[in-house]
């Protein structure tokens, strides 16, 4: 279809920088917000109820519980 292979490179990781201070713990601090809706919410359900031993209650936060 293309002609020609599909090539990703993969380089290793040379930092890791944290998200800004308003991303962390965002969907216990914004459970309404409409991303949080649309998107998380019916995964986690989905995983609560796929692979309960996977999940946990109440959830791990980078501020702590």
């Amino acid at each position: 279809m293309f002609g020609r292979d599909i090539v990703t490179r993969v380089d290793p990781l040379k930092a890791f920088y944290p998200a800004e201070e308003y991303h962390q713990d965002f969907l216990q601090l914004n459970p309404g917000h409409p991303y949080i809706v649309i998107n998380d919410l019916p995964k986690i359900d989905s995983l609560r109820k796929v692979f309960p031993a996977y999940y946990r209650e109440p959830p791990i936060t980078v501020k702590g519980n």
